[in-house]
């Protein structure tokens, strides 16, 4: 019963889209194009849903990219190019070929063995990832791109032996840092612009490697700074509405006075 629910609110959907192409301008007039910001925009949504453990909302974002997959499905199939039922097999077709372990007599012993599985399987694959790091899209956010480049090098026995190792590479990196943040203030005009580029680049040596580091001991770098990003609005924003009650303008609140307000919301929230 519950799969045939699934199967009418699926069908639903698909009636309604056709309905939406077909009579409302605005459905009418969108391309994959003007679609595309839209479904980032989506996708951050549920992200922020997801970091929130908000389920009513995150249903509800799942929607919104269920919508723009049906959406994109129906434009191709007008192009004539595939359509939902094209989406949903090749999905499928992909998910059995890649899972011999389960659908067919591959036998695996843990979750690491199935990733490195599933690596070389694609690349057999004859329209697979070229490159191992093919895959990593490069419009993707800097900071997951790096985890995820650094998760499939390990795939193919690309890592440290020891995860401890990581370790010295990162106070590598964070001394070059500091040698070139050395040189940016000493030296002026062009060889001053020369100086920053290079401290810049030590910087992303430095955030690749802690990015690293993270990897090794199964934490997740973009949640992790998602996390302090929240912790910083919320403390910033008592501060500055405990400024407001005071009658102040937070511009006129000395650093003193600011992290005294600071360490209270801190140990606010630390008590509930």
């Amino acid at each position: 019963m519950e799969r045939e629910k699934e199967i009418r609110s699926f069908v639903r959907l698909l009636d309604i889209m056709d309905e939406l192409r077909q009579k409302c301008p605005w459905d009418r007039e969108q391309t994959m194009e003007t679609l595309r910001p839209l479904t980032i925009e989506e996708t951050y949504e549920l992200g922020d849903a997801i970091m929130k453990k908000d389920m009513y909302n995150i249903s509800k974002e799942l929607g919104d990219i269920l919508l723009h997959i049906v959406f994109y499905s129906k434009i191709a199939s007008e192009q004539g190019e595939f359509g939902i039922a094209d989406v949903m097999d090749r999905l499928c077709d992909k998910l059995v070929y890649r899972h011999p372990h389960v659908f067919a007599a591959a036998e695996v012993h843990s979750a690491g063995e199935v990733v490195k599985n599933w690596e070389q399987i694609k690349r057999t694959e004859k329209d697979g990832n070229k490159t191992i790091l093919s895959g990593v899209p490069e419009s993707m956010p800097s900071l997951i791109k790096a985890y995820r480049m650094q998760d499939k090098a390990r795939a193919v026995g690309f890592d440290w032996s020891e995860k401890e190792q990581v370790w010295d590479k990162v106070a590598e990196e964070l001394d070059e840092f500091k040698a070139e943040l050395a040189r940016v203030s000493s030296e002026k005009g062009m060889e001053g612009g020369q100086a920053m580029k290079a401290a810049e680049g030590e910087l992303g040596d430095l955030i690749f490697s802690i990015v690293n580091a993270a990897r090794l001991y199964d934490l997740n770098p973009d949640t992790a700074l998602e996390m302090t990003n929240g912790k910083f609005r919320r403390r910033f924003t008592y501060v500055e509405q405990a400024a407001k009650s005071a009658g102040k303008d937070i511009r006129e609140l000395g650093l003193e006075e600011m992290d005294r307000l600071w360490n209270e919301a801190k140990s606010k929230e630390c008590s509930e």
